[in-house]
């Protein structure tokens, strides 16, 4: 079963690369996606990645929740499906 994640307070610089890279070191990436506002396109700083493999979205959610990326310390957890 994948998990998706959810990450909040990112720096308007971050991109969908920077995510892989950063969540990469746990796992496979199913995705990593920078969530923009759909009129001009900017970043609305947070995001969402899906992890096929849960327990390695979990050990990246318990490794970066609440670190710094960019100088921002960012939030991360897991997205509960409704």
């Amino acid at each position: 079963m994948s998990m998706n994640i959810q990450v909040f307070n990112l720096s308007l610089n971050i991109e969908d690369r920077d995510l892989r890279r950063l969540f990469s070191p746990f796992g496979i990436v199913a995705s990593a996606e920078v969530i923009r506002d759909k009129l001009n396109g900017r970043s609305k700083c947070n995001a969402m990645v899906e992890m096929p493999i849960d327990s390695q979205g979990r050990q990246a959610i318990e490794s970066l929740h609440l670190t710094l990326l960019d100088g921002k310390k960012i939030s991360v957890s897991e997205h509960p499906i409704k």
